[in-house]
C-alpha cells in the first residue's frame, strides 16, 4: 500500500476490503496495515488489543500502556470489511449494503419519534437508504463512545444524514458523517473532535486486501467497533 496523504491535519482514515469469511482475516490484515502506516512501526512490533473503555486499538508491543496507541474501529457487511483509524482520538465506523427493507416499520420499532417523523417525510424511493444512514450513524457513534448500542443506543438521536457533517445532538464534540463509497453502500464515520478532521478513504470497495492504494482518494472536510475480547500480535490468525 502506498503512502498516506500528509496533510498535517487530524485525519480519519478508512480502508475497505473483501471479506470472504476465510483466513487470513482481512480485518486483522487491514488493522495491521493501518498500524504500520500511522504508527510508523514494523507490523511485527504491533499488537491488536483494547484500550480503556473497551475501544479497540493498535499499539506497539513495547508500549503496553498504549500511550501512543492508534484508535481503530471495524465494521462488516456481506462480503466487505471496513476499518477506520485515527491518530488523534476516538473513532467509530459502520457500513451496510443498500437493500430493500421495511424502513418505517423498523424505525417505528427502534428509533425515537423525531427520526420516525423525518424518515416518513422522506421520498419513498430513497427511504431505505435514509434508514440505513441513520442506523449506521448510531452504530458509528456508539463505537466512538466505546459502548456500541448498549443502553438504548438505537434511541440515541442522530442529526439528519448528509453533508455537511453534523454534530450529534446532546453530545459534546461528537460528529458523524457519511463519506461516499458507492451507490450500493452506506458508510458512517464518527469522531470526538473540537477542530477540523479530514476523512480519507484510502482503499475503496473492489480492491483486494493487499491491493495498493487507489490513485483516486476521497478527502472530505469534517468540522470537528469491533467488539469482543482479543489481544494478539499483528498477525492474521483468527477472526476479529
Amino acid at each position: 500500500m502506498g503512502q498516506l496523504t500528509a496533510s498535517g491535519r487530524d485525519t480519519a482514515y478508512v480502508w475497505v476490503g473483501r471479506d470472504t469469511g476465510g483466513q487470513p482475516d482481512p480485518a486483522a490484515e487491514l488493522l495491521c496495515q493501518a498500524g504500520r502506516l500511522l504508527l510508523e512501526r514494523p507490523r511485527a512490533e504491533l499488537v491488536l488489543t483494547h484500550g480503556p473503555g473497551g475501544r479497540p486499538l493498535v499499539r506497539a508491543s513495547d508500549d503496553p500502556a498504549g500511550s501512543v496507541g492508534l484508535p481503530v474501529s471495524v465494521s462488516r457487511t456481506a462480503g466487505l470489511v471496513v476499518v477506520a483509524a485515527r491518530r488523534s482520538g476516538a473513532i467509530g465506523v459502520d457500513v451496510e449494503r443498500v437493500r430493500p427493507l421495511p424502513a418505517l416499520a423498523l424505525a417505528r420499532r427502534w428509533f425515537p419519534p423525531a427520526e420516525l417523523t423525518w424518515l416518513a417525510d422522506r421520498p419513498e424511493a430513497g427511504r431505505a437508504v435514509d434508514f440505513l444512514r441513520l442506523w449506521t450513524a448510531k452504530e458509528a457513534v456508539g463505537k466512538a463512545l466505546g459502548q456500541g448500542l448498549r443502553g438504548g443506543g438505537l434511541r440515541r438521536e442522530m442529526p439528519p444524514p448528509g453533508l455537511p457533517w453534523r454534530p450529534v445532538p446532546g453530545a459534546e464534540a461528537l460528529w458523524v458523517g457519511h463519506p461516499e463509497l458507492g451507490s450500493d453502500l452506506v458508510l458512517a464515520v464518527a469522531v470526538h473532535a473540537t477542530g477540523q478532521v479530514d476523512v480519507e478513504v484510502v482503499q475503496r470497495p473492489g480492491h483486494g486486501v493487499a491491493a495498493v492504494r487507489s490513485a483516486s482518494v476521497e478527502r472530505t472536510s469534517l468540522p470537528v467497533v469491533v467488539r469482543g475480547n482479543w489481544s494478539s500480535r499483528c498477525s492474521t490468525r483468527g477472526r476479529l
